[in-house]
């Protein structure tokens, strides 16, 4: 899938700019890049340690995703009625916008169990509007029975949602995660949802490692519904994923932005280290910095060679 010349233009002209006005990666004040990340890579930073570090390292933008050992973030004293306005000048006040407010959300479940999950989906979704996030993250996770019947369940469950986050303005996306990595699988269930409301979060190590899909092909397949990204690098050898600093590993990152870059992608380009799943990797003051210095040359990189193509 390709993007038109005008959203082309548009994005290398914005780029342009953004990246004529970096003299550094690391930045207080002024217009910066469309990169984020996820707060599953600094699980045990408070709600002021976060916001200052993304300021202070050029990021526009966090995703909240469990912050200090829970993931029940609509339960965070920061989000309390009484608290909502102060946080949400905190964020402001250091240029930077929410991206995502990603849940634990299964859709996969069926019964009573089912009914839990769309509820507790609802109540991230209540935070995201509050919060003026536009995205919620949601799993389809896995496969329950035969395919087909899967499939029209978790489609159903994400339109559901979706009507209920429309007039929140908040839009529900599905993340390739479990057992749905391919595209032919996502793309039937996002079909099925039929939603303008619902939409995909593509976590790219995800598709290329567990899908064994190459980028292109996932792009091609399912450009039209990527609204957010979940951007790592890994080493792959002996059939483990042992995750490594952006560029280092075996995920091929810069052509990963690259194709985002090529649909006219104007979402975040948001780095999830999962240091909360894994402790033993990189501390999260490297590892996040490392990404902004990194994913900023892969987008200079892109910008200079799609403009003179």
């Amino acid at each position: 899938m390709s993007a038109s010349p005008l959203a082309r233009r548009d994005f290398l002209e914005r780029l342009a700019v953004l990246l004529a006005a970096l003299p550094q990666v690391a930045r207080a004040t002024g217009e910066r890049l469309p990169i984020g990340f996820s707060t599953l890579g600094c699980p045990a930073w408070k709600w002021l340690q976060i916001l200052d570090f993304a300021q202070q390292n050029g990021f526009a933008a966090v995703e909240l995703r469990g912050m200090q050992g829970t993931m029940d973030l609509p339960s965070r004293r920061e989000f309390a009625d009484e608290q909502l306005e102060q946080s949400k000048k905190e964020i402001a006040s250091r240029g930077l916008r929410i991206s995502c407010v990603s849940s634990s959300a299964n859709m996969h479940d069926t019964g009573p169990e089912h009914e839990k999950q769309l509820a507790d989906a609802r109540r991230f979704i209540d935070l995201a509007s509050r919060l003026g996030a536009p995205y919620v993250r949601v799993f389809g996770n896995t496969l329950v029975g035969p395919q087909a019947a899967a499939v029209e369940h978790i489609a159903g469950s994400l339109r559901e949602l979706g009507d209920y986050a429309g007039p929140k303005n908040v839009t529900v996306i599905l993340e390739s995660h479990g057992d749905f990595t391919t595209s032919p699988v996502l793309r039937d269930i996002l079909e099925k949802a039929a939603s303008p409301n619902v939409a995909l979060l593509w976590d790219a190590h995800n598709t290329f490692v567990d899908g064994k899909e190459d980028p292109e092909a996932t792009v091609r397949q399912l450009g039209k519904y990527i609204r957010h990204t979940h951007l790592k690098d890994a080493r792959l050898a002996g059939g483990q994923d042992n995750y490594v600093l952006t560029g280092r590993g075996d995920v091929p990152v810069k052509r990963q932005v690259e194709l985002l870059a090529g649909i006219g992608y104007t979402g975040f380009y948001s780095f999830e280290w999962e240091k909360a799943w894994h402790p033993e990797i990189e501390e999260p003051e490297l590892a996040i910095a490392d990404f902004a210095r990194v994913i900023t040359r892969y987008l200079s990189s892109t910008a200079a060679k799609q403009k003179h193509s």
